[in-house]
């Protein structure tokens, strides 16, 4: 995988250095981190009204969970600590494998944090 991103990367800084990306349409606007045209219209207003409340989608929380761990284990000195994190890593990540171009499974959980948020 390394090889890969490195010959990425290497093309990439190729592409820059010809002018490749130069008068590119937007060049120098700040990018629309509100674009939601890969989210189906009926779920827009619902995904909105959550991003705004804070909430994330489980994959990204899943993600962040797995990245802190990691973070963890580089520098975590007790075993018992290090053993815990290791087997939470490798669940963590063997879901993220399973549902690799799916949606994890929210179970209500969405609906729960919004009406908990909503004080209901």
């Amino acid at each position: 995988m390394l090889s890969l991103e490195l010959i990425t990367e290497a093309k990439i800084a190729e592409a820059v250095r010809a002018g490749a990306f130069d008068n590119l349409p937007g060049a120098g606007r700040p990018l629309d981190l509100d674009d939601d045209r890969l989210v189906p219209e009926e779920s827009r207003l619902a995904y909105r009204i959550l991003r705004n409340a804070g909430f994330v989608p489980v994959e990204i929380e899943t993600r962040r969970e797995a990245a802190s761990l990691r973070q963890l284990l580089a520098v975590a000195t007790d075993d018992a600590e290090k053993s815990r994190a290791a087997a939470r890593l490798t669940v963590l990540e063997m879901t993220l494998e399973a549902t690799r171009g799916r949606s994890l499974p929210r179970v209500g959980t969405y609906r729960a944090l919004l009406l908990a948020r909503l004080g209901r």
